[in-house]
């Protein structure tokens, strides 16, 4: 059955993973353009913002159009329109259009992300979930890596990236339309607030906005760092699939002992170890320290942990979650995420602008120390869940609101919590 399962949703992941692939290109593509025609960091991190803020608000209304129109036609205009904004880059550079070219982009994949996940949702049996939902976060881990390396087919100036970027893109329609299984209603799917969310899990809601802005700050404005510290393309692009290699390899030993032991207490140990390392990056940065051998072995180090907050997050706040409310709670909390991720690069392409390139590292340092010291604070607050209570560790990487739906934790029988630990405030 498992099998069946995932031999029927091969074409989908093909179709998403094509999709990240191209879009993952762009998204090394743009800034390394910036940064090649010496645009301020500052309105390089306003251009990369506007991807997320484009996200948040794709999130918020796009299942509107896939639920007026249907998947199909919803998948096909808006891959059609993600390609024209893509062609488009190439086509002037100005870093105000391509600020709204990347707004359009986050919505149009906020959409796309909603209408594949919900039909891998409508593919997987309960049985198979766990399995899909696996598969799925790993193609979106190898499609992302692999895109930053496309980044050295051409040079950045020239008009081919954007045209391999954009074949890509419209090669996703293909998998992805041809499919027979008609999708699932998506109007029923609204994210809890996040004043709710935080009442139910302070900690939940703070440690995904956290990752948020760790993640639009560092693979918004990694590229840029790379270029004033003297780094070719290729070598931008191997630093920068480091940190996603990192997550790769870290997700599934942090995530084993976070069902093993209490969950706050190893949020608060991937903290200092993610604080740590950017750190260290600081410091060497700022010594001009620029060894590849350092540049490669630290983000696999920040990267890898990083990584792990957002799923570790989750699964602390679906500890207090009801089963039924959990792909609302999901849809939440990939919200708050989003809204981070909008943050972190106008903050530290701000910082890097006015203090230099090192900044980057010293500003997200920071702001894992903040986000650990509030893991401490909410430790006292209340005693923790024992192991056999907490939900399980599912490894996720922040794509679409409807994933939530695919999450294993959810079905009748997962190991989930308890709900009535909901009416208190969580952890």
């Amino acid at each position: 059955m498992v099998l069946a399962a995932v031999r029927s949703v091969a074409s989908l992941l093909l179709g998403a993973g094509i999709l990240i692939l191209g879009n993952s290109l762009l998204g090394i593509l743009l800034p390394v353009r910036l940064g090649v025609e010496d645009v301020p960091p500052a309105v390089t991190g306003l251009v990369m913002s506007a991807y997320y803020a484009g996200l948040v608000a794709g999130s918020l209304r796009g299942k509107t159009v896939i639920t007026r129109v249907g998947h199909i036609r919803a998948f096909a205009a808006f891959a059609a329109l993600l390609c024209a904004a893509t062609l488009s880059h190439a086509l002037w550079f100005d870093p105000a259009p391509w600020a709204a070219l990347r707004f359009v982009s986050g919505f149009c994949m906020a959409a796309l992300f909603a209408t594949i996940e919900s039909w891998l949702n409508e593919r997987s049996g309960n049985e198979a979930r766990g399995q899909v939902l696996s598969l799925y976060q790993w193609t979106a881990y190898l499609a992302t890596g692999l895109g930053q390396l496309l980044v050295n087919l051409a040079d950045v100036r020239a008009l081919e990236l954007y045209i391999v970027a954009a074949l890509l893109l419209s090669l996703s329609l293909l998998p992805v339309v041809l499919t027979r299984v008609q999708g699932p209603d998506l109007s029923g799917i609204k994210p809890l607030s996040l004043k709710e969310l935080y009442r139910i899990s302070p900690l939940g809601v703070a440690g995904c906005f956290g990752a948020g802005i760790m993640s639009g700050g560092f693979y918004g404005m990694g590229p840029i760092y790379g270029q004033e510290i003297g780094l070719t393309v290729l070598q931008i692009s191997l630093f920068m699939g480091a940190a996603i290699l990192g997550g790769l390899i870290l997700q599934w030993p942090i995530g084993r002992l976070s069902d093993r032991f209490d969950r706050r207490t190893i949020l608060l140990l991937v903290l200092i170890l993610t604080g740590a390392a950017f750190g260290v990056m600081y410091f060497f940065s700022a010594a001009g320290v620029d060894s590849m051998a350092f540049l490669l072995g630290m983000p696999v180090l920040f990267g890898g942990a990083m990584s792990t907050i957002y799923p570790i997050a989750v699964s602390h706040a679906f500890d207090y979650v009801s089963r039924e409310r959990m792909v609302a709670a999901s849809s939440g909390l990939l919200l708050a995420w989003a809204v981070g991720s909008t943050i972190g690069p106008v903050a530290t392409s701000l910082l890097m602008n006015w203090f230099g390139s090192p900044m980057l590292f010293l500003f997200l340092a920071v702001m894992t120390a903040m986000l650990a010291v509030f893991a401490r604070y909410r430790m006292s607050r209340r005693a923790a869940l024992p192991a056999s209570e907490q939900a399980t560790f599912v490894p996720l990487t922040p794509t679409g609101d409807v994933a939530g739906s695919l999450d294993p934790r959810q079905e009748k029988g997962a190991n989930f919590g308890h709900a009535p630990r909901v009416s208190a405030a969580g952890g």
